[in-house]
């Protein structure tokens, strides 16, 4: 195997298939990249961590000699990333060892048989929808943050995506609060088709994605999800269990309305929460006609008290959230008047954009 590629080429590919690599493996082969060139000098670059795979290809200038191997991926990123801007980077591989020159520079890496390296199944029969990259990356963004993290009830450890007719639904819950967003997409199916996505896949999935209208493919598959950019193929496997049903969570009886602008109701929160309770983080919020007024205390007798304007004219009410959960959901929508819904001091928090309901945010109560 030999090739020469232009530094500025092989750096950004490489830095985004090196993001699911981890500093340290209890795999020695999983801290390697594998370099694959085809008969068409086309050089592929596959990292893994045998739950997310990046797969990035390049159409090389000059022919290159095929062949494959695997090679750190850390430290070709590190050789690559500080060469001077425009420098040509030459590797051949030579028994076991690759050799890397660049100028007046030489570097001998080690290498790892191909055969050691993971190979992920082939999906079969998947569901194919398309979606543009600012949609997938709307939807992630707006519910991503309420993924539990390391919880026992691992279907909470990742995001679900529910597609039905024409419509991409997303939905994270930690047990204490729920996100939901709707977008449309391509898609020809006549049933409803669900798949939990692990919280790294999530993660890595939103890093790539960017904001423009160009379309990516999904295959949803039995056992993985794939999405297919211009140049980079993202394969994670899907979380084995059943997501709870987050239709019976949703408020039904909401009849107390409150209209406020977001930034206003983010920003008195934000202030109240440095007086709350550094453990529980709760504050008691109460409606009045034309006002909410949030209540923080501390074990250190501290107080905080803000009140803020908002358009309300139903009945008095008193309730306790974490005030984290409801600065969270205010954060994630975009627009400028949201509204909070309530039925009893009992009963979770509806959050949603004004007149909207593609995004829907839950918060549990809690007592104070």
């Amino acid at each position: 195997m030999k090739f020469k590629i232009q530094r500025e080429s092989i750096l950004k590919p490489l830095n985004i298939v090196s993001g699911v690599v981890e500093r340290r493996q209890t795999l020695p082969i999983l801290s390697n990249i594998l370099l694959t060139i085809d008969d068409e000098s086309i050089l592929s670059m596959t990292t893994t961590d045998l739950e997310v795979e990046l797969n990035s290809s390049i159409q090389l200038d000059e022919v290159a000699e095929p062949g494959e191997i695997t090679i750190p991926a850390r430290k070709l990123l590190d050789i690559c990333r500080t060469l001077p801007e425009g420098a040509m980077v030459e590797m051949t591989l030579k028994g076991d060892k690759v050799t890397l020159k660049s100028g007046k520079s030489r570097f001998i890496l080690s290498t790892l048989p191909v055969s050691d390296f993971p190979a992920t199944e082939k999906l079969k029969n998947p569901l194919e929808i398309t979606i543009s990259q600012n949609n997938l990356k709307t939807v992630i963004a707006r519910t991503q943050f309420a993924m539990a993290q390391q919880d026992v009830r691992y279907y909470l450890n990742g995001l679900l995506l529910e597609v039905s007719a024409n419509k991409l639904r997303a939905v994270a819950t930690d047990g204490h609060r729920l996100s939901l967003c709707d977008t449309e997409v391509s898609a020809e199916i006549s049933d409803v088709k669900n798949v939990i996505v692990p919280r790294k896949g999530v993660i890595e999935l939103h890093r790539l994605l960017n904001d423009n209208d160009e379309n990516v493919a999904i295959s949803l598959g039995t056992n993985h999800i794939r999405v297919e950019f211009e140049d980079i193929v993202f394969t994670s496997k899907l979380v084995d269990g059943r997501f709870p049903d987050y239709a019976r969570v949703l408020p039904q009886n909401v009849d107390k309305i409150v209209y406020s602008d977001r930034e206003t109701l983010k920003q008195a929160l934000t202030r109240a929460s440095i007086l709350s309770n550094e453990k529980y983080r709760g504050i008691r919020i109460q409606l009045k006609t034309g006002e909410i007024k949030a209540l923080a205390n501390n074990p250190e007798l501290e107080e905080a008290e803000e009140i803020i304007d908002v358009d309300y004219d139903g009945d008095d009410l008193e309730i306790g959230f974490n005030v984290n959960y409801i600065i969270d959901a205010l954060s994630a929508i975009p627009t400028n008047e949201v509204q909070l819904g309530f039925s009893d001091s009992n009963s979770s928090c509806l959050v949603q954009p004004k007149d909207d309901e593609t995004c829907k945010y839950v918060v549990m109560p809690m007592r104070l």
